[in-house]
């Protein structure tokens, strides 16, 4: 099974491209790309993309998308993940956890 991220809207463009540079056959999409949820798209919409196309999510949503989570498990759904960043991280520290 190949690990596949979608990274939120609201991180910075450059860690999916550190991702991708890592490791270029790494699936690293973002909230806009093509064949992604538009910007914009509600919390839950995007859980509910990520567990139909098995993508984990990488945010920094610290407070509003555990709640949303909660809620999505709650209704019997599944997701294969988040990454919520560490604001403590540095960029290399955020992009190797990912590994």
């Amino acid at each position: 099974m190949q690990i596949k991220y979608l990274m939120d809207e609201n991180l910075a463009p450059i860690y999916q491209i550190q991702l991708q540079r890592k490791e270029p056959n790494l699936v690293v999409w973002a909230i806009g790309d093509p064949n992604t949820p538009p910007k914009g798209t509600l919390d839950p919409d995007i859980l509910i993309w990520c567990k139909k196309y098995d993508f984990i999510l990488v945010t920094n949503n610290r407070s509003a998308m555990p709640v949303h989570l909660i809620d999505h498990l709650a209704q019997g759904q599944h997701i294969s993940g988040i990454f919520q960043s560490n604001l403590s991280m540095s960029l290399g520290e955020t992009i190797l956890a990912c590994f």
